[in-house]
């Protein structure tokens, strides 16, 4: 669904610019194919949206064949959502957008307030990095690791298959343990920040994509100065309860950003907030009765 190299060669310098704001539906998948917007010649952009190999590491050629058609590029794993906040995520998505295409969508950013289900309220940041045709009008297929493969399944190649339903995924915060250790804290970020929501509405606006989102697929769009600027909202850090009826400890979903420098040393971290991992240029040191602490290659956390 989201690996079809339909190349144009001919892609416009600027395209008009739409001041999207809509209602959309979500739905949910990780099919871990390459992304169809890491194909060049789709949008006026700065570059494609990075592919990864089996082992997660990027990969240089742009032309590599999807691992969905027997090639050796994959989605990469940091194109996975991460909690700012109890109030705020980031995040990445296949989407089809009513009155635009393709060329339009690959590497937008949209703000989405959510809208039913228990993540009612919540703000979500997502870039584009993928399209399907089996998507509907105002359509985000939001990508989280056992949100189910859907119509292409790249994840046999690359890991000999997935837990969970073809669509819809897993069931359970405990089958995330099954997932090679990349794809944890995204499938944590499911039952933690999201709630488990089973595709709640939302409205959404098109946004300037944050430089977080763009750290992780390199790829920005020609037209991108021409939305509006969003920040995440103040609130207290992400945070999970440790009772006895949740998990036994704090998950790697509560992730927070850098604060601001507080020494000449450099920024710091707040307590559950992200301090390392393959990729991360954020705060490396954590405040004053936390450690950064290695969970995977991946992600190190402030405990």
């Amino acid at each position: 669904m989201r690996s079809a190299p339909v190349l144009r060669t001919a892609v416009a310098a600027a395209l008009p610019v739409l001041a999207l704001a809509a209602n959309g539906k979500s739905t949910r998948y990780w099919d871990c194919c390459k992304p169809s917007c890491s194909w060049p010649g789709k949008a006026p952009v700065n570059q494609p949206v990075y592919a990864c190999n089996a082992q997660f590491q990027r990969i240089s050629d742009p032309m590599a064949k999807s691992g969905c058609d027997g090639g050796p590029a994959y989605s990469c794993a940091d194109h996975t959502p991460w909690a700012v906040n109890d109030e705020f995520s980031y995040g990445f998505a296949a989407t089809s957008i009513a009155g635009g295409s393709e060329s339009s969508w690959c590497c937008a950013c949209y703000e989405l307030t959510f809208t039913s289900g228990p993540v009612a309220g919540k703000k979500m940041v997502v870039q584009s990095t993928s399209t399907g045709g089996d998507l509907g009008s105002n359509h985000f297929d939001l990508n989280i690791p056992g949100g189910g493969v859907g119509l292409f399944d790249g994840c046999t190649p690359q890991f000999g298959g997935l837990p969970g339903q073809r669509y819809g995924g897993i069931s359970s915060r405990a089958e995330c343990e099954r997932f090679p250790e990349a794809l944890k804290p995204g499938c944590y970020w499911r039952f933690d920040w999201f709630k488990n929501a089973d595709n709640p509405s939302f409205s959404f606006r098109q946004v300037q994509c944050p430089a977080e989102l763009v750290a992780r697929t390199g790829c920005r769009r020609n037209d991108d100065g021409n939305f509006p600027v969003v920040s995440p909202p103040s609130s207290q850090p992400s945070t999970t309860s440790t009772s006895s009826s949740s998990s036994s400890s704090t998950t790697s979903s509560s992730i927070q950003q850098p604060t601001q420098p507080t020494s000449p040393g450099g920024c710091v971290s707040q307590k559950w907030g992200q301090c390392g991992g393959n990729g991360w240029s954020g705060c490396t040191s954590c405040e004053a009765g936390s450690t950064c602490t290695k969970v995977n290659e991946w992600y190190s956390q402030c405990m």
